[in-house]
């Protein structure tokens, strides 16, 4: 503490910022590896199977083993592909999903630390930046496979996030009329002290998760990956680490997703039943906060899983539909009845 103290103002903000990253990136992994093992479990739940039960105590370690045993596969590239472009593709994949966890706050306080990594005063604008660049990844791996089915799901992919991108935005512009900031910590003060978005702003949150589903390319909006269809869309020629990485790519995206909807929608770390609205003042308080956060997230992760498996595949002419012809009237519709209301209120 000593050693800490002794650090100018500028060297404490960086060796805090980076110890916020690490911990971020340390937990987010664990967090994909617990998604996945949900993934099956819920799934074997639904088809009347088992599940994974053998590797560790009740499959535990089921998706370390499902790692190692990717990884540990021959990492083969095909000679017709564009190979810069094929291996630069998955990075950009998985990297806005990281980058856009930056902005979200995951708790009230540690001490006299906020926890968020970088509280910027457009958030919002910065992640909506950051999460579009995730498709380039996708439309790069479909074009680079130079294979007739990667290419058809890299477009679908580009045409799906052109298409629902413009819808997610536009959903939540009633909340920050409401808010009157584009600060997400602001969004959190503003629940904390009333009650959730979701009960003011049902429509938004349901054009949000909605299209949060074709962003992150999830059952039933999966047409850029379409077995059925595609063999196994824009990853058809990808194996070992570089399918790893589209894989936590969707899953980290599924989790940037659910904070974004926790932090948006459902107060962030804020539990006002049991009086948890206020940012914390002890380091008790602090990690009962980032549980609270992490428990939410949870509970949309599972929304995730159940979805899957329960609904089957929409055709893509009923995706471009529910997307150009029902949710941007409908946000549009939104932000002018939030004007109104507001204008009438004030």
């Amino acid at each position: 503490m000593e050693l800490i103290n002794n650090l100018t103002q500028t060297q404490q903000f960086l060796l805090f910022s980076i110890l916020k990253v690490l911990c971020v990136f340390v937990a987010v992994l664990p967090l994909i590896g617990a998604s996945v093992l949900a993934e099956r479990r819920v799934s074997a739940w639904i088809q009347d199977r088992i599940g994974p039960n053998r590797v560790g105590p009740f499959g535990l370690l089921q998706p370390l083993a499902d790692g190692v045993k990717t990884m540990l596969k021959e990492d083969f590239t095909p000679n017709h592909v564009r190979k810069v472009y094929f291996w630069l593709a998955p990075a950009i994949t998985v990297i806005p999903a990281f980058l856009t966890l930056a902005v979200i706050p995951f708790g009230s306080r540690l001490g006299s630390e906020k926890m968020v990594i970088a509280d910027l005063n457009v958030g919002i604008l910065y992640t909506f930046g950051i999460v579009s660049l995730g498709v380039y990844g996708i439309v790069l791996a479909g074009y680079s496979s130079n294979s007739k089915y990667p290419f058809l799901g890299g477009i679908r992919a580009s045409a799906q996030m052109i298409s629902y991108e413009i819808a997610m935005g536009m959903s939540v512009v009633p909340l920050f009329m409401l808010v009157e900031s584009l600060n997400l910590g602001d969004v959190i003060a503003y629940q904390a002290g009333g009650a959730w978005l979701v009960f003011k702003q049902p429509l938004a949150f349901a054009i949000f998760l909605v299209s949060a589903f074709a962003e992150t390319n999830r059952l039933p909006f999966d047409l850029p990956e379409s077995e059925t269809e595609l063999v196994g869309g824009y990853h058809t020629e990808y194996s070992s680490m570089k399918f790893l990485l589209f894989f936590l790519g969707e899953y980290a995206n599924m989790i940037a997703s659910s904070a974004m909807m926790v932090t948006l929608f459902f107060g962030g770390w804020t539990l006002p039943i049991f009086g948890l609205d206020q940012p914390a003042s002890s380091l008790v308080g602090g990690f009962i906060h980032i549980g609270i956060f992490v428990g939410k997230i949870g509970i949309l992760m599972t929304l995730f899983i159940w979805v899957r498996w329960m609904l089957p595949r929409f055709r893509y002419d009923q995706l471009m539909d529910i997307g150009w012809k029902r949710f941007i009237p409908m946000a549009l519709a939104n932000i002018l009845l939030t004007a109104i209301v507001l204008w009438v209120m004030h």
